[in-house]
Protein backbone atom coordinates (compact mmCIF):
# COMPACT_ATOMS: atom_id res chain seq x y z
CA UNK A 1 0.00 0.00 0.00
CA UNK A 2 1.28 3.68 -0.80
CA UNK A 3 1.31 6.37 1.46
CA UNK A 4 -2.33 6.41 2.70
CA UNK A 5 -4.20 9.29 1.06
CA UNK A 6 -4.89 10.79 4.50
CA UNK A 7 -1.33 11.41 5.36
CA UNK A 8 -0.64 13.76 2.49
CA UNK A 9 -1.33 16.74 4.72
CA UNK A 10 1.72 16.02 6.35
CA UNK A 11 3.86 15.99 3.66
CA UNK A 12 5.55 19.47 3.54
CA UNK A 13 5.40 20.27 -0.16
CA UNK A 14 7.27 23.46 0.09
CA UNK A 15 11.12 23.46 0.07
CA UNK A 16 12.24 22.78 3.69
CA UNK A 17 15.08 22.65 5.55
CA UNK A 18 15.68 21.32 9.52
CA UNK A 19 18.26 20.46 12.04
CA UNK A 20 18.92 16.78 12.53
CA UNK A 21 19.25 16.68 16.27
CA UNK A 22 21.92 14.55 18.31
CA UNK A 23 24.29 14.12 16.07
CA UNK A 24 27.90 13.65 16.36
CA UNK A 25 31.26 13.80 14.50
CA UNK A 26 34.66 12.48 14.34
CA UNK A 27 37.59 13.15 12.12
CA UNK A 28 39.44 10.07 10.78
CA UNK A 29 42.29 11.28 8.96
CA UNK A 30 45.75 9.76 7.53
CA UNK A 31 47.43 8.00 5.51
CA UNK A 32 45.60 4.72 5.76
CA UNK A 33 42.09 6.09 6.86
CA UNK A 34 40.10 4.78 3.81
CA UNK A 35 42.10 1.05 4.36
CA UNK A 36 41.11 1.16 8.43
CA UNK A 37 37.55 2.20 7.64
CA UNK A 38 37.16 -0.56 5.12
CA UNK A 39 37.91 -2.80 7.66
CA UNK A 40 35.34 -1.87 9.92
CA UNK A 41 32.47 -0.44 7.86
CA UNK A 42 29.56 -2.88 6.22
CA UNK A 43 29.72 -0.87 3.19
CA UNK A 44 33.10 -0.67 0.84
CA UNK A 45 34.83 2.75 1.36
CA UNK A 46 34.70 4.69 -2.20
CA UNK A 47 37.75 4.46 -4.34
CA UNK A 48 37.35 8.27 -4.74
CA UNK A 49 38.72 9.57 -2.04
CA UNK A 50 36.05 12.78 -2.43
CA UNK A 51 33.13 10.22 -1.78
CA UNK A 52 30.53 10.52 0.61
CA UNK A 53 28.56 7.41 1.83
CA UNK A 54 25.80 5.69 4.10
CA UNK A 55 26.31 2.85 5.93
CA UNK A 56 27.03 1.18 9.65
CA UNK A 57 29.57 -0.29 12.12
CA UNK A 58 28.76 -3.64 13.57
CA UNK A 59 29.78 -6.10 16.41
CA UNK A 60 31.16 -9.21 15.67
CA UNK A 61 28.10 -10.98 15.82
CA UNK A 62 26.35 -8.77 12.90
CA UNK A 63 24.05 -6.76 14.60
CA UNK A 64 24.62 -2.87 14.74
CA UNK A 65 26.50 -0.71 16.73
CA UNK A 66 25.94 2.66 14.83
CA UNK A 67 24.60 3.69 11.84
CA UNK A 68 26.39 6.06 10.39
CA UNK A 69 27.17 8.76 7.70
CA UNK A 70 30.55 9.00 6.30
CA UNK A 71 31.15 12.20 4.87
CA UNK A 72 34.61 12.68 2.73
CA UNK A 73 36.69 15.58 4.12
CA UNK A 74 39.48 18.22 3.54
CA UNK A 75 40.84 19.18 6.14
CA UNK A 76 42.03 23.35 6.88
CA UNK A 77 45.33 22.38 5.95
CA UNK A 78 44.93 20.64 2.60
CA UNK A 79 44.53 17.17 3.92
CA UNK A 80 41.99 14.40 3.00
CA UNK A 81 40.12 12.39 5.26
CA UNK A 82 36.64 11.65 6.84
CA UNK A 83 34.19 12.72 8.95
CA UNK A 84 31.76 10.16 10.61
CA UNK A 85 28.56 11.13 11.38
CA UNK A 86 26.27 9.24 14.40
CA UNK A 87 23.42 9.05 16.49
CA UNK A 88 24.89 10.94 20.14
CA UNK A 89 22.72 9.82 22.39
CA UNK A 90 23.62 7.25 25.49
CA UNK A 91 23.16 3.54 24.64
CA UNK A 92 24.10 0.23 24.86
CA UNK A 93 26.56 0.33 21.98
CA UNK A 94 30.21 1.55 22.91
CA UNK A 95 31.66 5.28 22.82
CA UNK A 96 32.60 5.49 19.11
CA UNK A 97 35.75 7.27 19.72
CA UNK A 98 37.66 4.77 22.32
CA UNK A 99 36.10 1.79 19.55
CA UNK A 100 37.75 3.20 16.77
CA UNK A 101 40.78 3.86 18.39
CA UNK A 102 40.77 0.16 20.07
CA UNK A 103 41.14 -0.77 16.05
CA UNK A 104 44.10 1.24 15.25
CA UNK A 105 46.87 -0.58 16.16
CA UNK A 106 49.74 0.80 13.84
CA UNK A 107 47.44 1.97 11.05
CA UNK A 108 48.42 5.40 10.06
CA UNK A 109 45.43 6.56 11.34
CA UNK A 110 44.40 9.86 13.54
CA UNK A 111 41.18 9.86 15.38
CA UNK A 112 39.57 12.81 16.82
CA UNK A 113 36.18 14.31 18.41
CA UNK A 114 34.59 17.10 16.03
CA UNK A 115 31.25 17.34 17.57
CA UNK A 116 31.63 21.00 18.80
CA UNK A 117 32.55 22.41 15.62
CA UNK A 118 29.29 20.84 13.57
CA UNK A 119 26.09 20.77 12.80
CA UNK A 120 24.13 18.67 10.80
CA UNK A 121 20.63 19.61 8.86
CA UNK A 122 18.39 17.73 6.25
CA UNK A 123 17.01 19.66 3.47
CA UNK A 124 14.56 18.41 1.05
CA UNK A 125 11.61 19.48 -1.64
CA UNK A 126 13.45 21.68 -4.27
CA UNK A 127 13.67 21.06 -7.69
CA UNK A 128 17.85 20.54 -7.93
CA UNK A 129 17.16 17.56 -6.59
CA UNK A 130 14.98 15.80 -9.52
CA UNK A 131 18.47 16.16 -11.51
CA UNK A 132 20.35 13.31 -9.59
CA UNK A 133 17.14 11.10 -7.98
CA UNK A 134 16.58 8.89 -11.05
CA UNK A 135 14.46 5.95 -11.32
CA UNK A 136 16.11 2.95 -8.78
CA UNK A 137 17.30 -0.47 -10.26
CA UNK A 138 17.11 -3.05 -7.51
CA UNK A 139 18.95 -6.41 -7.32
CA UNK A 140 16.41 -9.07 -5.13
CA UNK A 141 18.13 -12.11 -3.56
CA UNK A 142 15.73 -14.57 -2.59
CA UNK A 143 16.08 -14.43 1.40
CA UNK A 144 14.75 -11.25 0.89
CA UNK A 145 17.52 -8.55 0.96
CA UNK A 146 16.81 -5.90 -1.38
CA UNK A 147 20.60 -4.10 -2.98
CA UNK A 148 19.66 -0.60 -4.92
CA UNK A 149 22.10 -1.34 -8.45
CA UNK A 150 23.27 2.26 -8.92
CA UNK A 151 24.81 3.27 -11.95
CA UNK A 152 28.50 2.53 -12.20
CA UNK A 153 28.91 4.79 -15.13
CA UNK A 154 27.09 7.74 -13.48
CA UNK A 155 27.82 10.07 -10.84
CA UNK A 156 28.57 8.89 -7.42
CA UNK A 157 25.19 8.20 -5.76
CA UNK A 158 25.97 10.08 -2.77
CA UNK A 159 27.56 12.77 -3.96
CA UNK A 160 31.26 14.49 -3.83
CA UNK A 161 30.94 18.29 -3.04
CA UNK A 162 32.09 19.28 0.58
CA UNK A 163 29.35 19.72 3.04
CA UNK A 164 26.35 18.39 1.02
CA UNK A 165 25.76 14.62 1.05
CA UNK A 166 22.89 13.14 -1.32
CA UNK A 167 21.03 11.16 1.21
CA UNK A 168 19.75 8.14 -0.84
CA UNK A 169 18.50 6.44 1.67
CA UNK A 170 15.10 6.36 -0.12
CA UNK A 171 13.75 8.53 -2.93
CA UNK A 172 12.69 12.22 -1.86
CA UNK A 173 15.09 12.70 1.36
CA UNK A 174 16.74 14.94 -0.29
CA UNK A 175 20.17 15.86 1.15
CA UNK A 176 22.13 16.38 4.46
CA UNK A 177 24.10 19.36 5.30
CA UNK A 178 27.12 19.83 6.89
CA UNK A 179 27.33 23.13 8.81
CA UNK A 180 29.77 25.42 11.18
CA UNK A 181 28.28 24.79 14.41
CA UNK A 182 25.92 27.73 15.33
CA UNK A 183 25.60 28.37 11.61
CA UNK A 184 22.67 28.35 9.46
CA UNK A 185 22.99 26.41 6.08
CA UNK A 186 22.67 28.75 3.34
CA UNK A 187 19.79 27.12 2.13
CA UNK A 188 17.84 28.81 4.94
CA UNK A 189 17.37 31.79 2.91
CA UNK A 190 15.64 29.96 -0.14
CA UNK A 191 13.80 26.91 2.22
CA UNK A 192 10.95 27.09 4.86
CA UNK A 193 13.29 26.94 7.99
CA UNK A 194 11.48 23.93 10.15
CA UNK A 195 11.93 22.29 13.35
CA UNK A 196 13.70 18.88 13.89
CA UNK A 197 10.35 17.63 14.78
CA UNK A 198 9.79 18.14 10.81
CA UNK A 199 12.50 16.32 9.74
CA UNK A 200 11.80 13.19 12.35
CA UNK A 201 8.03 13.65 10.39
CA UNK A 202 9.83 13.42 6.90
CA UNK A 203 11.74 10.52 7.51
CA UNK A 204 8.70 8.46 9.24
CA UNK A 205 6.43 8.88 6.00
CA UNK A 206 9.14 7.99 4.19
CA UNK A 207 9.96 4.65 6.01
CA UNK A 208 13.78 5.51 7.44
CA UNK A 209 14.96 4.25 10.17
CA UNK A 210 18.08 6.31 11.99
CA UNK A 211 19.45 6.16 14.99
CA UNK A 212 19.27 4.63 18.18
CA UNK A 213 16.07 4.53 18.69
CA UNK A 214 15.16 2.93 15.36
CA UNK A 215 17.78 0.45 14.81
CA UNK A 216 18.77 -0.04 18.64
CA UNK A 217 22.26 -0.41 19.41
CA UNK A 218 23.57 -4.42 19.66
CA UNK A 219 19.98 -5.99 19.24
CA UNK A 220 19.23 -4.41 15.40
CA UNK A 221 19.95 -6.65 12.65
CA UNK A 222 20.90 -4.21 9.76
CA UNK A 223 18.20 -5.63 7.19
CA UNK A 224 15.28 -5.92 9.81
CA UNK A 225 16.55 -1.97 10.00
CA UNK A 226 16.21 -1.98 6.21
CA UNK A 227 20.45 -0.92 5.56
CA UNK A 228 19.91 -3.08 2.73
CA UNK A 229 17.52 -1.24 0.66
CA UNK A 230 18.64 2.02 1.86
CA UNK A 231 22.23 1.27 0.68
CA UNK A 232 24.32 0.65 3.68
CA UNK A 233 25.77 -3.15 3.06
CA UNK A 234 28.22 -4.55 0.51
CA UNK A 235 27.90 -8.26 0.30
CA UNK A 236 30.69 -8.57 -1.63
CA UNK A 237 33.35 -7.19 0.12
CA UNK A 238 36.07 -8.07 1.88
CA UNK A 239 36.39 -8.87 5.71
CA UNK A 240 35.02 -6.45 8.02
CA UNK A 241 33.14 -6.59 11.96
CA UNK A 242 30.16 -8.42 11.72
CA UNK A 243 30.49 -9.86 8.27
CA UNK A 244 30.01 -13.65 8.76
CA UNK A 245 26.49 -13.28 9.89
CA UNK A 246 25.16 -10.44 7.21
CA UNK A 247 26.38 -12.06 4.24
CA UNK A 248 25.20 -15.84 5.19
CA UNK A 249 21.90 -14.36 5.33
CA UNK A 250 21.92 -12.78 2.23
CA UNK A 251 23.15 -16.34 0.73
CA UNK A 252 21.03 -18.66 2.76
CA UNK A 253 18.89 -17.10 5.38
CA UNK A 254 15.39 -15.52 5.33
CA UNK A 255 14.55 -12.56 6.10
CA UNK A 256 10.94 -12.16 8.85
CA UNK A 257 10.99 -8.56 9.83
CA UNK A 258 11.50 -5.23 8.13
CA UNK A 259 10.84 -1.68 9.53
CA UNK A 260 7.90 0.14 8.67
CA UNK A 261 6.61 2.97 8.76
CA UNK A 262 2.56 3.04 10.68
CA UNK A 263 -0.49 4.71 11.50
CA UNK A 264 -1.89 4.88 14.88
CA UNK A 265 -5.48 5.45 14.99
CA UNK A 266 -9.01 3.88 17.11
CA UNK A 267 -8.79 0.36 17.52
CA UNK A 268 -12.47 -0.20 16.05
CA UNK A 269 -11.50 1.29 12.69
CA UNK A 270 -8.80 0.32 9.95
CA UNK A 271 -6.39 2.17 7.14
CA UNK A 272 -8.66 1.37 4.39
CA UNK A 273 -11.69 3.06 6.01
CA UNK A 274 -9.90 5.96 8.25
CA UNK A 275 -10.89 10.15 6.85
CA UNK A 276 -9.00 11.78 9.31
CA UNK A 277 -6.24 11.46 11.75
CA UNK A 278 -6.83 11.36 15.60
CA UNK A 279 -6.53 14.21 17.27
CA UNK A 280 -5.76 13.14 20.17
CA UNK A 281 -2.83 10.30 20.18
CA UNK A 282 -1.12 10.39 23.04
CA UNK A 283 2.72 10.26 22.83
CA UNK A 284 3.59 6.32 23.26
CA UNK A 285 6.93 5.53 24.06
CA UNK A 286 9.30 3.93 21.97
CA UNK A 287 9.91 0.21 22.68
CA UNK A 288 6.15 -0.23 23.43
CA UNK A 289 4.70 -4.20 22.47
CA UNK A 290 2.77 -4.34 19.14
CA UNK A 291 0.32 -7.32 18.93
CA UNK A 292 -1.45 -8.76 16.44
CA UNK A 293 -4.95 -10.34 16.98
CA UNK A 294 -6.48 -12.95 14.78
CA UNK A 295 -9.72 -11.50 12.96
CA UNK A 296 -12.54 -14.41 13.43
CA UNK A 297 -15.13 -13.04 10.68
CA UNK A 298 -11.72 -13.67 8.54
CA UNK A 299 -12.35 -17.72 8.94
CA UNK A 300 -12.39 -18.63 5.49
CA UNK A 301 -10.60 -21.95 6.06
CA UNK A 302 -7.47 -20.99 4.44
CA UNK A 303 -4.02 -20.98 6.81
CA UNK A 304 -3.93 -18.14 9.05
CA UNK A 305 -0.14 -17.20 10.88
CA UNK A 306 0.02 -17.79 14.31
CA UNK A 307 0.09 -14.20 16.68
CA UNK A 308 3.43 -15.17 18.01
CA UNK A 309 5.64 -12.75 18.87
CA UNK A 310 5.32 -9.04 18.82
CA UNK A 311 5.78 -5.98 16.96
CA UNK A 312 8.04 -2.81 18.12
CA UNK A 313 7.08 0.69 18.46
CA UNK A 314 10.16 3.24 17.37
CA UNK A 315 10.11 6.49 17.11
CA UNK A 316 6.54 8.16 16.51
CA UNK A 317 5.24 11.69 16.38
CA UNK A 318 1.40 13.00 15.05
CA UNK A 319 -0.28 9.92 14.75
CA UNK A 320 2.59 7.86 12.69
CA UNK A 321 5.34 6.05 13.51
CA UNK A 322 7.88 3.01 12.63
CA UNK A 323 7.60 -0.38 13.45
CA UNK A 324 9.81 -3.52 13.55
CA UNK A 325 7.19 -5.91 12.30
CA UNK A 326 6.97 -9.79 11.78
CA UNK A 327 6.48 -9.81 7.39
CA UNK A 328 3.86 -12.96 7.63
CA UNK A 329 1.82 -10.42 10.25
CA UNK A 330 2.41 -7.54 8.33
CA UNK A 331 0.83 -9.63 4.94
CA UNK A 332 -2.11 -11.28 6.89
CA UNK A 333 -2.73 -7.79 8.16
CA UNK A 334 -3.39 -6.54 4.38
CA UNK A 335 -5.59 -9.74 3.86
CA UNK A 336 -7.87 -8.58 6.37
CA UNK A 337 -6.77 -11.87 8.54
CA UNK A 338 -5.18 -10.16 11.41
CA UNK A 339 -4.69 -6.90 12.72
CA UNK A 340 -2.18 -4.74 15.64
CA UNK A 341 -2.98 -2.95 18.34
CA UNK A 342 -1.02 -1.38 21.44
CA UNK A 343 -1.62 -0.76 24.78
CA UNK A 344 -0.57 2.25 26.47
CA UNK A 345 0.73 2.59 29.87
CA UNK A 346 -2.86 4.05 31.18
CA UNK A 347 -4.45 0.68 29.72
CA UNK A 348 -5.64 2.91 26.14
CA UNK A 349 -5.62 0.31 22.94
CA UNK A 350 -4.67 1.52 19.74
CA UNK A 351 -4.81 0.17 16.46
CA UNK A 352 -1.97 0.49 14.54
CA UNK A 353 -1.87 0.16 10.77
CA UNK A 354 1.12 -0.72 8.44
CA UNK A 355 1.99 0.46 4.74
CA UNK A 356 4.64 0.44 1.80
CA UNK A 357 5.96 3.70 1.24
CA UNK A 358 5.45 4.77 -2.19
CA UNK A 359 9.38 4.53 -2.87
CA UNK A 360 9.32 0.81 -1.76
CA UNK A 361 11.26 -2.13 -4.16
CA UNK A 362 8.73 -4.52 -5.31
CA UNK A 363 9.99 -7.72 -7.14
CA UNK A 364 9.16 -8.12 -10.68
CA UNK A 365 6.34 -10.51 -10.92
CA UNK A 366 8.16 -13.62 -11.85
CA UNK A 367 10.13 -13.21 -8.63
CA UNK A 368 7.07 -12.60 -6.25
Amino acid sequence: MPLPPILRSLVRSTPTVAPVPHRAVISVTGSQAAEFLNGLTAASVPGHPHSHFYSAFLHAQGRVLHDIFIWAHTTPGGRQGYLIEYDARPSEAPDLVPMLKRHILRSKVKVKELTEEYDIWAAWGSEKEKSWETIRNWDFARSGVIEPVWDKNGEWPWGSTQGVLRDRRSVGMGHRLLVRKGDRPQEASSHDVASDDAYLLHRILHGIPEGSTDIPPTRALPMDSNMDIMGGLDFRKGCYVGQELTVRTYHTGQLRKRTLPVVIHKPDTSLSNLDRLPENVPAIPADSDIRPHLLQSADDGAPRPRPRGTGTLLSSTQGVGLALLRLEQVEAVERGKMRFALTTGEGEEWGVSPYWPDWWPHPPPEEQ
